[in-house]
Formats: structure tokens, sequence, C-alpha cells
């Protein structure tokens, strides 16, 4: 038996230097190479975009911009923004935290932004990196369609349909409010105010303007449901339970 002949079959072919076969390797292995240093743009790209729309139909990230909700919500805070909590027939309650656009009822100018900066912005704000816009808002509903809002009973406490509230939640040392007020909510519109009254810009500002410092229901964006960062602060923002006493409105106000 030629045992040098039979070791010689055995031995693997070396790769050919030239021809086809050499570079339909090469260019499998370029190939290759490419896939890699592209995956992570790819996954980064997909991730930012799965991100992007669950911001926008599910849930959002909101950046707290002020003190106003102080001590409920700081400076800082991250809150998630529930998008669908007032889908599906469901309306917001009082106690509620909510996040609405105040175009119409705060605002009543057109803001101008430089389009790239505002593109920025808003890619920022969806990922709870950056302030929202100018027009976005944060604040509790007080009061709902139809409901008589009045400031203030002997005690000093604000009422809903002539019940007293028990405003655990304000920032110590405030009063429910400095401003006296007397208003009906018409229906389809919300009565809100910040936590912190001594430093909250809200409905009792707007009373002498179009809509009488109400909010349309079709302006609000979401019910702010988690304190997300810092990690200490995590906690759920519940509706309080200082509401469940307050009768129906007499009937409807338009």
């Amino acid at each position: 038996m030629d045992t040098d002949a039979q070791l010689t079959e055995r031995d693997p072919s070396p790769a050919p230097d030239q021809g086809p076969e050499q570079r339909s390797r090469s260019a499998r292995f370029l190939t290759s190479v490419a896939r890699l240093r592209y995956r992570p743009v790819t996954l980064f790209a997909i991730c930012l975009a799965f991100l992007f729309l669950l911001s926008t139909f599910v849930a959002q990230p909101f950046l707290i911009p002020s003190t106003s909700m102080e001590n409920t919500l700081k400076v800082g805070d991250r809150v998630l923004v529930n998008k669908l909590a007032y889908r599906f027939g469901n309306q917001p309650r009082r106690g509620d935290v909510i996040v609405f656009d105040g175009m119409g009822s705060f605002v009543h100018r057109e803001q101008e932004e430089n389009p790239v900066t505002g593109l920025l912005r808003g890619a920022g704000s969806a990922l709870g990196l950056a302030p929202a816009a100018d027009t976005d808002y944060v604040k509790r509903v007080i009061g709902i369609g139809g409901d008589q809002v009045t400031c203030c009973d002997k005690r000093g406490r604000i009422e809903v349909n002539g019940e007293p509230v028990s405003e655990s939640y304000l920032y110590p040392g405030d009063a429910p409010s400095a401003v006296p007020f007397d208003t009906v909510v018409p229906v389809g519109k919300l009565w809100v105010m910040g936590d912190h009254r001594a430093r909250s810009s809200d409905s009792r500002d707007h009373l002498g303007e179009a809509g009488g410092g109400t909010v349309p229901v079709d302006r609000v964006i979401g019910r702010a449901d988690l304190i997300t960062w810092p990690f200490s602060r995590w906690r759920t923002i519940g509706t309080p339970r200082s509401f469940d006493g307050i009768p129906a409105a007499a009937g409807p106000h338009g």
C-alpha cells in the first residue's frame, strides 16, 4: 500500500489564490463584515422608531419643567403619560393629574419656533429627554363638565357642587386659592389647578379669557400615571379619595 499517496489524498486542497471561487469567498466575507458594521445602526434605528410610535400612541415620557405641581411632581421629574387612559369612552375624573395642550385655553397665540429646533425638541420630548412644547401643561382636574367650582367656604376650602374638598396634596403652607372664584364648568371642559397654588398659573388666571379658563377634554394628551425618574422618586400617581364624595352636577351646562 502506498501510504504516502494515501496521506496526500487526505490533505485538504489549499484555497486557490485566484479564480471565481476565491472571489466568491471574498465577497461573502466582505458582506458579512458589512452586516456586522451596520447591524447596530439598524437596531438602534428600529428601537428609536419603536419608541417614537409608543410615545405617539400609547405612553409618553414628560419632563416636569416647573414648580406648579409640587410636591406631587418636582422640577426634573419624568412622568409617564398614559395616552390610552381616556380612549374608548373614558373621561378625565376629578383628581386626575393630566397633561394637556393649552392652545385655545391657556395660550391664544401661535408659538413661533424654528422648524429644525422644533423637530429636535419634539424628538427629545418624545423620549423624555427634553421639555415638551411651551403649550403643554400638567395640572390636576378639579371640576368636570357641569360642575360648579367655588372658592372658598368659611374654612377656606374649595367646593365642588357645594361639597368641600380636603386637598391633602397641596404644597405645605399653600391656601387652596388666594383668588376667590365661582364658576360652572361647561360640558366637554375641565377646570384644572396646580398643587402648588401659590406658584401655579392655571384656570384661575384665565377666567376673563375665552373659555373662562377651562380646558377642552379633546385637548387632553393623557393622564400622568407614574414617576419614572429619578429612581428615588419612582412611584405611581394616584387619584385622591377626597373627590369620592362629590355629588353629581345639578344638570348639564353649556
